[in-house]
């Protein structure tokens, strides 16, 4: 009997994420991502890669989801394929202009050596009245991306440039389809739910930056990797604008520069525009397509907005337990035909 056919379609984080997890779970699989971009075009390619969680309405196991993701990383970013996939570590700061609510964030105990900033720390940010120190990890996105598809290659997986534009169209060749498109899933599967939000960044020569800065409403960071910074951002709900806006860099820069003023003296300044797939909550469940008799078991794993290199790991683990029951289901299916509703 042929192994059980899988196609991923989408190649940013998720989706090689989701195949990486699906060959580890079920190696019997036969498995194939499919997208009509692969790096360096994809959304992932844009985004600064911090392991700082978003929260997802309704999905109680967010922290399961970056436990493991933080888990998976950090063991990475003690080998010796640290550098080539682009993971490593970075202490730094989250200061608010008044004290949060919430001094104690659901993460806290997952990321490395989370204190309340001293006054002496604060004084470097004389705006702000309150602050967090940890370590965190940082995922170079480009080089992670292109690590994780060669780990993909290495186990035979397949990687075709094909636009898909109905998962219907993959029953003749595949027994199930994982669908990992991001902000391509509104097209794609008509889901209302998801929507834009736009993001413009900048990548600067900075390499004095050492330490992460982020303040706490998230629109402002500063994000230093193995050779670029990172300088942020925008969340422009609703906006499927993919061109750089001049005044937007500007208002990015002044922000930053706010923050860490030696900014000022940033070279080689690049501008990056990238639309996070955002909606409610992550769409993370199985599903079976019917027409005419002929079923095809299909796995959604979209919608991480912001956070999705927080989660990556975590909902990659849960999408393929999914995609283990719908492989169970289709081999019931070969060996029991008529017998499965």
């Amino acid at each position: 009997m042929a192994a059980p056919k899988v196609a991923v379609v989408g190649a940013g984080v998720i989706g090689l994420s989701t195949a990486l997890c699906i060959t580890e779970t079920c190696p019997s699989c036969s498995v194939t991502v499919l997208s009509d971009q692969f790096s360096p075009n994809t959304t992932s390619d844009v985004a600064a890669g911090m392991l700082i969680p978003h929260t997802y309405p309704g999905a109680c196991n967010s922290k399961q989801w970056f436990k493991e993701t933080f888990t998976f990383l950090f063991a990475i970013s003690n080998s010796p394929e640290a550098s080539e996939a682009g993971i490593h570590l970075v202490s730094g700061w989250q200061v608010f202009k008044n004290t949060p609510k919430e001094e104690l964030p659901f993460w806290s105990d997952v990321v490395l050596g989370f204190r309340p900033m001293s006054e002496a720390e604060l004084q470097k940010f004389p705006q702000h009245r309150f602050g967090q120190a940890f370590t965190t990890l940082k995922c170079d996105c480009p080089p992670y991306l292109l690590w994780l598809e060669k780990r993909l290659k290495a186990t035979g997986v397949q990687m075709h440039t094909r636009k898909v534009a109905d998962l219907w169209d993959l029953h003749s060749e595949y027994n199930v389809v994982v669908n990992c498109a991001g902000i391509g899933a509104h097209q794609l599967v008509g889901d209302e739910k998801l929507f834009p939000v736009r993001g413009q960044v900048l990548k600067v020569h900075a390499p004095w930056v050492k330490n992460f800065i982020r303040d706490g409403d998230g629109s402002t960071y500063i994000y230093p990797g193995i050779h670029r910074v990172t300088l942020g951002g925008t969340r422009e709900k609703g906006s499927w604008g993919l061109s750089p806006d001049p005044s937007t860099t500007k208002d990015i820069f002044d922000r930053c520069c706010s923050l860490e003023p030696s900014l000022r003296g940033a070279q080689d300044i690049e501008v990056k525009v990238g639309l996070r797939p955002s909606r409610r909550c992550v769409r993370l469940q199985r599903e079976v397509l019917s027409r005419g008799g002929v079923k095809l078991p299909v796995v959604h794993n979209y919608g991480h907005g912001a956070g999705g290199f927080s989660v990556q790991r975590g909902t990659a683990k849960e999408a393929a337990r999914l995609v283990g029951e719908c492989i169970l289901f289709y081999l019931l299916h070969c060996f029991y035909p008529g017998h499965l509703s």
